[in-house]
């Protein structure tokens, strides 16, 4: 193989020497991810106001919901699914395209592109709704796109490089947290959109991470600002923070090792899925109930990056048993269509709901989703969006329509 090709010798051989073939699990658990994703229509959290003390629905809404700071809900996987399944891709890609001669320059120009490609959807997306470009940079697209060319970079080092640069990350990130001072009793959390009483306030050495007083904050009041803006940036209202892109990075790193155990052999690799599942479950959890590091998504905590880490690796190895295991492979075709058209289906999720909706109002009657009363109304009627966005992916899928980026 050219140099330019192989930049270090000890790139995985079997990068080019494995056959490369699309992994349907992998596409069936990006379905799933892009589902929950879309599935935002069926407003389950207002369903459940009209429900009061319902388990059900209050199950379901919780589901939907991301918690308000430490802890995890099922909504809570979509992003870091949707980071790890970068990663699990990414040996799949860099082995396809050496197969089909691509140099080392050439893929990585390519994957610069991607980055900034993937950087601007994401401001894109974000300023539909504003008087002027917002640029903001704590969106699942964005954060993606910032770590994507160190992610690719990674794709070209051994596996011991992959995890020094995990545990460096990791550990580096937290350091910086930990020694950047905890504001003083004076702070005014209501000056930041917290309020004083806010339940979910830390004491002790945990006070690194509290909601719109750490690190993240202090970078974003200076670099966010650095952008035209309507108003000065102070805060974010849900805490969320443009450095998370660096443990975020550690998630498509864990990913990138999932793919690298399933490119080598599906069935093998499933007990180091669940194992590594487990112990970035306990890992996490462990941190954070001994309080060097809580559990939060919002802020994307390294204790988050092994806990939701531990997650994906799960949930890979459930659709991976059920689909290359096992190959019941029937179930998983819904799925599988949205899942191999991730961006088709994130842009239809963030642009076309309302025109859906203004469809359904003018065509069919503003009464049409009140069969079973007032209460069901955005649930039938974000059944009917989901459908549509389905039936698009499928036509998409039948004609061989792919949206790459």
């Amino acid at each position: 193989m050219h140099a330019v090709v192989q930049p270090s010798p000890a790139l995985d051989a079997r990068m080019t020497t494995r056959a490369v073939t699309r992994n349907l699990a992998v596409d069936a658990y990006r379905g799933l991810v892009m589902v929950l994703m879309m599935a935002e229509v069926l407003q389950l959290p207002r369903v459940a106001q009209a429900f009061p003390g319902n388990w059900f629905w209050q199950t379901l809404a919780f589901n939907q919901s991301h918690v308000p700071w430490a802890g995890c809900s099922l909504h809570d996987t979509i992003q870091p699914g949707f980071s790890f399944l970068v990663g699990v891709a990414l040996p799949y890609s860099i082995a396809a395209r050496l197969a089909r001669g691509a140099t080392f320059h050439r893929m990585f120009v390519h994957a610069l592109w991607r980055s900034l490609l993937l950087i601007a959807l994401g401001i894109f997306l974000r300023s539909t709704h504003s008087s002027q470009t917002n640029f903001t940079f704590e969106d699942t697209l964005t954060q993606i796109g910032l770590g994507y060319p160190f992610l690719f970079l990674l794709g070209f080092r051994p596996p011991r490089w992959q995890w020094i640069a995990l545990g460096t990350i990791l550990s580096g990130y937290w350091l910086a947290w930990a020694l950047y001072p905890v504001p003083g009793p004076g702070f005014d959390y209501a000056a930041v959109g917290v309020p004083a009483d806010w339940p979910h306030h830390y004491s002790g050495f945990a006070a690194h991470w509290n909601k719109n007083s750490n690190l993240g904050i202090a970078f974003d009041q200076w670099f966010l600002n650095l952008f035209p803006r309507t108003h000065p940036f102070v805060a974010n209202g849900g805490g969320y923070l443009t450095l998370s892109f660096i443990p975020t990075l550690g998630t498509m790193i864990l990913g990138m090792a999932a793919g690298r155990w399933l490119r080598s052999d599906e069935r093998v690799s499933m007990k180091r899925l669940v194992i590594a599942g487990f112990i970035g479950i306990a890992a996490g959890l462990l941190l954070h109930a001994t309080g060097i590091c809580p559990v939060v998504k919002r802020i994307w905590t390294p204790s988050w990056t092994l806990f939701s880490g531990g997650l994906c690796f799960l949930f890979l190895a459930g659709f991976s048993w059920a689909v290359d295991v096992k190959s019941y492979r029937k179930w998983a075709f819904p799925l599988l269509v949205v899942g191999m058209n991730s961006i088709a289906a994130y842009l239809m999720a963030h642009l076309f709901e309302a025109f859906i909706i203004d469809s359904f109002r003018i065509h069919l009657g503003p009464r049409i989703f009140q069969v079973f009363g007032n209460a069901l109304v955005p649930l039938l009627r974000g059944a009917a969006v989901l459908l549509t966005y389905w039936l698009i992916l499928f036509w998409m899928y039948r004609r061989k329509i792919f949206l790459r980026i």
